[in-house]
């Protein structure tokens, strides 16, 4: 352990301070020696005949015992560096280095007084290689020769001597110290403690630490997880984000020197933190890779990716969320006897949100505040927390999916949603498979059978307009769970290896809030591509086979849209759960959206619903139409009308750039 032994008591402040004095004090007669032979060479008395102030050993140990046996100094190390100290400790210090050097502006140390007045001088004790320089423990002022130029002590290394523990105020902003960890779940514990046991290991073998990397999107955990491991090795652990480092090698330097000669005074580990980063782009930088693989102290690399590219040992270690049973305990432990089960059962919360262990504790708290706000009686007091504890689940884990997808307000109902039996029927079993995943997989146990296509993965298709955002709508205001919309063509590049990071970036972000995800425009990424005929085709089977390979393994409902469900291969079809087709709607059907589409404070007056019908167009054109139409009738303060309607239609169909034919708008007006 670098640092000093044991809590600092008064006792050893004042031990500690004698002996720095008495250090001094040593140095000073030699100042004294030097001062006599410059102004009274003839008079100089016999060194052996001077009694010199001792220095006992004190426990702890001093800090300067300590500092010079960290930094492995010799006695003539030691000494230059108390002669630099020596300037901060007593006033009358520059008058003796300006008589010692027989010069009166010199009222500092240099290499040439310490050569002079220091016993066992060595030249190589200033060179950039030896401790004093190499670890900065001594800063040489700019503008003179080597030997002339001014020497000071640097000011963490005189805290350190005077016994005071402080941080080195350079690394402020660039590296923050971090709490103390909470407790963790087992599954992560025990990575902690193969974290430990690996640095362990390698110091009682001689060999140098390997770099842990710890790979998963969920930051609060990974950091928790490092901050674990240094206490169980009695280390603080300090935090740099990767996106605050320099480029500049210069800067690196200082920062990696700073950095280790920290753990050395203070043992204090690094994490660098690079969830923020592409990691491969980031270490292209090769002032960056060399940084990371020249650092000599004890460093955590937390990334959402695994790295392997580094020339230094590294140990990766993926993170996953707690384990259904973990999240289960924390639950029931935060709950306690006196709560009720949320929705008849915690597993039902479970299923749908992947929270951790602080997760866990917020919603709760946050839930309480609610419920104890909420002025209502207790009758109902078990719906009322579950319904509020769903919902403080649901907002917590908004913002990490809100950066990256649009979230859609799900307004729409099973009234608003007009389709045939057949297609609905299949909905409502895509929104009981969502409902009962908890009971299928956890409960009844098929989830240990195989933890493969437990994703809920659908394909909606039909023509634009028909629908299919709705039923998601739908499905989500069913569920009471978020809704959020990709668009695949968005998403899509030409890079390689850019799709999938894109695709990853979604669902890692996804994968704690339950929330139903919408890709739009499928047909961008998929189609009759399983053929591979060049690199292209390779390339676009490869992100295909990504997209569906974390559907069926999200843990919420994934559902894709196209408007040409034949352009899409059967082989890929095949590894969705469910394939809805939307039709466009028949007139009867088109009857019915109209009838249904002006919400019943809308006046309406005259409107022909089976003439309306006669208009061929999907069921989001009609929703237009009618929003058009209700703001012709409220500028003209009226009730929407039949002429509204027509004038509407005309736009609309200008809009899609289709001909309005008589037979369509016969007898409207």
């Amino acid at each position: 352990m670098a640092s000093i032994d044991a809590p600092a008591t008064p006792d050893w402040y004042r031990a500690n301070h004698r002996y720095l004095m008495a250090a001094i004090a040593r140095v000073r007669h030699g100042l004294n020696r030097r001062i006599e032979q410059q102004e009274n060479p003839q008079q100089v008395g016999d060194p052996d005949a001077i009694a010199l102030p001792e220095l006992e050993a004190i426990e702890p140990p001093a800090a300067l015992d300590r500092l010079a046996q960290l930094f492995d100094l010799s006695a003539f190390e030691r000494d230059l560096l108390i002669l630099c100290a020596g300037l901060e400790f007593d006033g009358s210090w520059g008058s003796l280095c300006a008589r010692a050097q027989g010069n009166s502006h010199k009222t500092y140390p240099t290499l040439s007084l310490a050569l002079a007045v220091l016993p066992e001088a060595n030249w190589a004790a200033l060179t950039p290689a030896a401790p004093l320089r190499r670890w900065r423990l001594i800063e040489i002022g700019a503008g003179h020769a080597l030997t002339a130029s001014p020497l000071r002590i640097d000011e963490r290394i005189l805290h350190y001597l005077a016994g005071i523990e402080q941080g080195e105020e350079r690394l402020v902003g660039i590296a923050q110290e971090l709490p103390s960890a909470g407790a963790l779940v087992p599954s992560h514990q025990e990575i902690a403690r193969q974290m430990a046991i690996a640095w362990m290991s390698a110091s009682q073998e001689g060999r140098r630490l390997p770099i842990l990397q710890l790979c998963g999107a969920d930051s609060s955990t990974k950091r928790a997880i490092a901050v674990r491991t240094c206490e169980d090795l009695g280390l603080k652990l300090h935090a740099i984000a990767a996106d605050a480092l320099p480029n500049e090698m210069a800067q690196l330097n200082l920062i990696r020197c700073l950095c280790e000669r920290e753990w050395l005074l203070g043992d204090r580990a690094l994490t660098i933190e690079c969830d923020r980063v592409d990691l491969q782009e980031w270490t292209k930088e090769g002032a960056i890779a060399r940084f990371i693989e020249a650092l000599d102290c004890p460093v955590i690399l937390s990334s959402r990716d695994r790295f392997c590219g580094l020339n230094a040992p590294l140990m990766s270690f993926d993170i996953y969320p707690p384990s259904y049973d973990e999240q289960r305990v924390l639950w029931r432990t935060v709950l306690g006897e006196t709560l009720p089960e949320p929705n008849g059962g915690i597993e039902h919360l479970i299923s749908h949100f992947t929270l951790t262990s602080d997760g866990i504790q917020s919603a709760y708290l946050k839930a309480r505040s609610l419920d104890r706000h909420s002025g209502e009686d207790d009758g109902d007091r078990g719906d009322r927390f579950q319904q509020q504890l769903w919902q403080v689940c649901r907002v917590q884990a908004r913002p990490r999916l809100d950066e990256l997808a649009q979230r859609i307000d799900s307004a729409a109902t099973w009234d608003d949603l007009i389709l045939p039996d057949k297609e609905r029927k299949v909905l409502r079993e895509i929104a009981a498979h969502v409902r009962q995943r908890a009971k299928v997989y956890e409960t009844w146990g098929f989830a240990s059978k195989s933890r493969r296509g437990l994703g809920i993965g659908a394909l909606f298709a039909g023509a634009s307009g028909t629908g299919k955002t709705m039923a998601a709508e739908v499905l989500a205001g069913e569920l009471k769970l978020d809704v959020y919309r990709i668009d695949l063509s968005s998403v899509v590049s030409k890079y390689i290896g850019e799709t999938e990071k894109n695709l990853r970036r979604v669902f890692d972000a996804a994968e704690g809030g339950g929330a139903i995800l919408l890709f739009d425009e499928a047909d961008a990424l998929f189609g009759k591509r399983s053929e591979v005929k060049d690199s292209h085709d390779r390339h676009a089977n490869i992100e295909v086979s990504y997209l569906l390979q974390r559907m069926e393994a999200y843990r919420g409902l994934a559902i894709l849209t196209t408007n040409l469900k034949s352009s899409l291969d059967q082989a890929f079809l095949r590894r969705l759960r469910f394939v809805v087709q939307f039709p466009f709607p028949d007139a009867n059907q088109r009857a019915e959206i109209w009838q249904r589409i002006f919400p019943r404070e809308t006046p309406t007056e005259g409107l022909d619903f089976v003439k309306l019908s006669r208009l061929s167009v999907a069921g989001g054109n009609i929703r237009n139409i009618a929003l058009n139409a209700a703001f012709l009738a409220a500028e003209a303060n009226e009730p929407v009308r039949m002429q509204h309607l027509l004038q509407a239609a005309k736009s609309e169909y200008t809009k899609m750039e289709r001909p309005l034919t008589d037979v369509e708008v016969k007898g409207w007006v």
